[in-house]
């Protein structure tokens, strides 16, 4: 199996100021081309630590793929790095100098002589073009590896992956068919319930079970190699008869998009009105292009879950929309959430805890079950029920 690697650098990403959203997207288009990466490595902005990682990663990996530290700053670091490390010198690239000074001219501006660093590559090194920045990339052999360095900016770093690596990749190790990932959102269960639920279910060789826990969901991943898709076709059945409860959608699109589908396709908009939510309900429906007709933020106001209906129901009227979904307020410990349709009106509170989570999880939760009761009734199912955590104490229906 090729062991593929990659090298996050720089002291932001060490030190948690940013988040490596870079490596989490390689990570997943890499799977995706049957090229699983195999293990990740960060470093600060320390040339010793950098000469010494790519040094020591030269020996384990097949391919190492090195990202950040080719900017025109003294703390980018990489292309000097990887010179030291082959015991080369920089060069000049004087086409990519070309380059990047007639970048900055067409933009009206004059390139900084700071600048210049960026089209300096180890002499033994083979450039890579950034069509959308001003950091080339590089790729050399050291000891056993194939190494790439690529920008941070990750604009530029996604085109020089898709466009000039993976290409590369693939026509040098011929990787075989991508695995299988077979995927479902789960809401109002919890881990070790649903783990204990699936564990019994027996797997077919080379096939694992996964769990990603992100408040308010859990996602459960059966991943396999493509020769067992019929097996883990059968076991996914089973998984989804167990799970039916609580999945609110397959694959990767998301509750907000898959509501935007089906509202579109019915050629139905949708009203809002937020309390608790304080607009972050709207915000994930918009943001998923869901049919919006309108919405309201209003402060928190205490009324019956029956006046929360009736609100809701008016909510529809005065904004001529086929539905509507409205958050109450928080009072002592339970939330209220209430749902008109053209089969008429739907609400329900629920006990909710303050105490674990901080106010934005806690706001993510709500909208999600304010989600999840217009899917139930999308999908004909009961709008009002409760299952695993979520505790229904009372229910309205007008």
């Amino acid at each position: 199996m090729i062991r593929i690697e990659m090298l996050s650098t720089g002291d932001e990403v060490l030190h948690g100021q940013i988040v490596d959203t870079n490596a989490a997207w390689l990570a997943d288009i890499l799977f995706q081309q049957g090229l699983p990466m195999t293990s990740r490595t960060t470093v600060g902005d320390s040339l010793e630590s950098l000469i010494d990682t790519l040094q020591a990663r030269s020996h384990e990996a097949d391919v190492l793929i090195v990202n950040g530290g080719l900017g025109p700053t003294s703390d980018d670091l990489s292309a000097l790095a990887a010179a030291r490390a082959c015991g080369v010198e920089l060069e000049m690239q004087q086409d990519w100098l070309a380059q990047m000074e007639a970048w900055f001219a067409s933009r009206g501006r004059v390139m900084a002589a700071s600048n210049r660093k960026q089209a300096e590559i180890p002499a033994n090194a083979e450039l890579i073009d950034n069509p959308v920045g001003t950091a080339c990339g590089f790729a050399l052999q050291l000891n056993r590896c194939w190494i790439f360095f690529t920008p941070g900016v990750p604009s530029e770093f996604k085109v020089m992956v898709e466009q000039q690596i993976i290409p590369r990749l693939k026509a040098k190790f011929s990787p075989p068919e991508p695995p299988i990932c077979l995927r479902l959102t789960t809401f109002g269960r919890g881990e070790s319930d649903i783990a204990a639920e699936l564990e019994p279910l027996a797997l077919p060789e080379g096939v694992v079970m996964g769990y990603r826990s992100s408040m308010p969901i859990i996602e459960i991943k059966l991943t396999g190699p493509a020769s067992q898709r019929v097996a883990m076709e059968q076991v996914w059945q089973q998984v989804r008869l167990l799970l039916a409860e609580c999945t609110i959608f397959e694959g990767t699109e998301g509750l907000p998009a898959l509501l935007a589908g089906e509202l579109t396709q019915r050629g139905e908009q949708l009203a809002v009105s937020e309390q608790y939510t304080a607009g972050l309900l709207y915000w994930q429906l918009a943001a998923a292009s869901v049919p919006l007709r309108g919405a309201d933020i209003l402060p928190s106001t205490q009324e019956t879950l029956e006046q929360q209906v009736t609100r809701t129901r008016e909510l529809a009227a005065q904004q001529q929309a086929a539905l509507a979904l409205s958050v109450g307020s928080l009072e002592q410990e339970t939330i209220s959430v209430a749902l008109h349709t053209p089969d008429g009106g739907f609400g329900q509170r629920v006990k909710f805890s303050t105490g674990r989570h901080n106010l934005e999880t806690r706001q993510k939760v709500v909208a999600m079950m304010a989600m999840n009761m217009l899917r139930r009734w999308l999908h004909g199912s009961e709008v009002s029920t409760g299952h695993g955590w979520i505790d229904v104490v009372e229910t309205v229906r007008q």
